[in-house]
């Protein structure tokens, strides 16, 4: 089993001493899922959603969430992102709006966690802007596809 690097020998919380680890060019990719009634993706395609541009409001959501990163999530280095990327595509066969995030860094650590906090606060974005026409939407599937960098390389998980 491999070591968890967030736990000291006493089985605390620490952060991970990267001050040796080489600088490199680090990326990563995430997904998720927004799952709606086809009506309130309708009303999303149509731009009739009361609250705006949903999709513009959660990019711009992803983007600053992924720069917040270590601000939410305790043990995360705070570091430099070189470019942040929120796309959407409309599934109309799923009846949802599925969230793809793109960040990348030149540092000493992965943006893994940046991507997959971007993701979420998206796909929480367009819950709550559609919320007041369908309750009943599901965030599913945030998970990590592909990341880039280090002494790991590149793991494609999809």
């Amino acid at each position: 089993m491999k070591k968890l690097t967030h736990v000291d020998s006493s089985g605390r919380a620490r952060m991970v001493d990267v001050s040796q680890k080489p600088v490199t060019q680090r990326e990563a990719v995430a997904k998720g899922l927004v799952r709606m009634q086809p009506a309130t993706l309708q009303l999303l395609r149509r731009g009739q959603t009361a609250k705006g541009d949903v999709l513009a409001v959660a990019q711009v959501a992803g983007i600053l969430a992924a720069k917040q990163t270590s601000q939410l999530i305790p043990l995360c280095h705070p570091l430099s992102i070189d470019d942040a990327r929120i796309e959407f595509r409309l599934a109309e066969s799923e009846s949802a709006v599925e969230i793809t995030a793109t960040i990348l860094s030149t540092g000493k650590t992965g943006v893994e966690m940046e991507a997959l906090v971007a993701v979420a606060v998206s796909a929480l974005t367009i819950y709550d802007m559609l919320k007041a026409a369908d309750r009943g939407m599901r965030l599913e599937s945030i998970r990590l596809v592909r990341k880039r960098g280090g002494k790991s390389g590149t793991i494609k998980l999809e």
